[in-house]
């Protein structure tokens, strides 16, 4: 297994501009799904909250399934923000999102059980390679902002173990809308009626939810259980607080689903000692509680992210008028855009013809000094000239500039 996983597409492309970077180049960084602490600090809360944990000596380990009060904090908050009602035996914490995704598989997924994911989306084809399980990756297209709708899975979901969504999507940016998770859920529920009866195992849905608090202003977040109750026997949370609050380093992070389900991944992530630090699970549970001070952080984050991503979805509107060949999807959340660059059999100055996504990435990190990730990183196989921009690290000066480099390199291409 080892030997036969690949490595994070993503991260190889940051060494490759941490690289350029150390040698002096000038680079627009749209890579990395992180934020810079210069652009987007953490929440004051958060942050003293940490400083007096440790000042209390809150320095040993934590229960393995997380301190209880930050349980506690997480089952109040879905309940109050989601209407989502669930027991603290119901809740899990661990070192951020990731640990919870790999413990989602490793509880309901078996070697050889199928295993159903959009694509574009984030690392399921690598966690269904780690587990040795049948990976059924559905495309996703522009149509339907490259989210899954109710007929694009009814044909896969029969005899699946487990079905991956996640709204506000990695990579592109977008959210699914109520009647379309709401078909999705429709499906889930009478594809387990169906199982009951023969006493199969569950279909589940993982719903990674870490994004859902960035969203642009009109936008709603639903969710399964919010939909169609039945699914809070079958729906698995992920959610954290390294999107929400700019705070990727921090680790922490928790899931909600199933009580048994959720006892099993605890169980799992214990003896990998998956757990989050004691100071930061205390002054989380401590800012999860303080509605005013989320809602004034989320608020002045949201209007940093919102600025960044409309001035480059303007500016790559502003090409397409000129008639090059670019168009970009309207933002709805999380930090990223999606944008499709394809000037495909078009030669560069130095003479090279553009075929593929990557000839394009690296014509533009080479001409424009301007970083981005082709959709390849996130499943899709095609050439088709889509890129996710990720807008947490770059201020808007840096972004004006790029969008001039980058259209440049576009006029000069015969």
């Amino acid at each position: 297994m080892a030997a036969g996983l690949v490595g994070s597409e993503i991260l190889a492309i940051a060494a490759d501009i941490r690289e350029r970077l150390s040698r002096g180049e000038e680079i627009c960084n749209l890579t990395v799904g992180d934020f810079s602490p210069a652009q987007f600090g953490i929440p004051a809360a958060l942050r003293d909250g940490i400083a007096s944990a440790l000042a209390q000596g809150h320095t040993n380990y934590p229960p393995s399934s997380g301190i209880p009060e930050l349980r506690a904090a997480v089952a109040r908050l879905f309940e109050r923000r989601l209407g989502l009602t669930y027991p603290v035996g119901s809740v899990l914490i661990a070192s951020g999102a990731r640990p919870l995704i790999y413990g989602t598989y490793r509880a309901v997924v078996d070697r050889g059980d199928r295993v159903v994911y959009p694509v574009p989306s984030w690392n399921n084809n690598h966690y269904t390679d780690m587990l040795g399980a049948d990976g059924v990756p559905v495309s996703c297209g522009p149509d339907t902002r490259f989210l899954p709708t109710r007929e694009d899975l009814a044909r896969v979901l029969p005899g699946a173990r487990l079905l991956c969504i996640n709204s506000p999507l990695n990579p592109t940016g977008t959210a699914i809308e109520a009647d379309a998770l709401r078909g999705i859920c429709e499906e889930i529920v009478a594809e387990n009626h169906a199982r009951r009866k023969s006493g199969q195992r569950p279909l589940y849905l993982m719903y990674d939810q870490v994004y859902w608090m960035l969203r642009v202003p009109g936008v709603e977040h639903v969710t399964p259980p919010g939909l169609v109750p039945e699914m809070a026997d079958y729906t698995i949370f992920v959610d954290g607080i390294s999107k929400a609050f700019a705070a990727t380093g921090l680790r922490v992070g928790w899931t909600v689903g199933p009580a048994d389900v959720i006892e099993r991944m605890g169980v799992i992530l214990g003896h990998v000692g998956a757990w989050a630090p004691r100071p930061e699970q205390h002054a989380t549970s401590a800012l999860l509680d303080d509605d005013a001070a989320m809602d004034a952080y989320v608020a002045e984050l949201m209007q940093g992210l919102g600025a960044r991503l409309e001035r480059l979805y303007q500016g790559f509107s502003t090409l397409a008028k000129e008639g090059l060949l670019v168009e970009a999807i309207p933002p709805m959340g999380a930090i990223y855009l999606t944008v499709r660059v394809h000037p495909f059999g078009r030669r560069t100055p130095s003479g090279t013809v553009l075929s593929t996504n990557e000839d394009v990435r690296r014509y533009l990190l080479d001409a424009a000094r301007v970083a981005v990730v082709p959709f390849q990183a996130f499943g899709v196989v095609g050439d088709e000239g889509w890129f996710r921009l990720s807008v947490g690290a770059v201020g808007l000066a840096e972004l004006d500039g790029a969008l001039e480099r980058l259209g440049q390199a576009l006029r000069v291409l015969d």
